[in-house]
């Protein structure tokens, strides 16, 4: 099963336009053979730098390590379409930011 959610990620002075992808290989035989199986993952991709990675410890700078983290550990916590906002995860900001668009 893959669960998709388009994502505003935001920082200091950043933001980023992003797609999320909940997977869960369990059920898949394909999936499975390509070493993804057990607990689902998350696939971020960051629209601007056409990136994409399943492992957060992957991205370069904090913004989409922290992001990817959060996603994993709190998926149903964020709507479609949702903002993601680092700075306030991490504690720097009394509360999170709201969408600029």
């Amino acid at each position: 099963m893959i669960e998709v959610k388009r994502v505003e990620i935001r920082d200091r002075a950043t933001l980023v336009p992003a797609l999320a992808l909940r997977v869960d290989g369990d059920d898949d035989p394909l999936l499975a053979r390509a070493g993804f199986h057990g607990m689902p993952f998350v696939i971020l991709i960051h629209f601007t730098h056409m990136e994409c990675q399943f492992d957060p410890f992957g991205w370069t700078g904090r913004t989409m390590h922290e992001a990817h983290l959060w996603l994993e550990a709190n998926w149903d916590n964020l709507k479609d379409g949702g903002v993601l906002d680092v700075e306030w995860i991490l504690g720097e900001t009394d509360k999170p930011k709201e969408s600029d668009l």
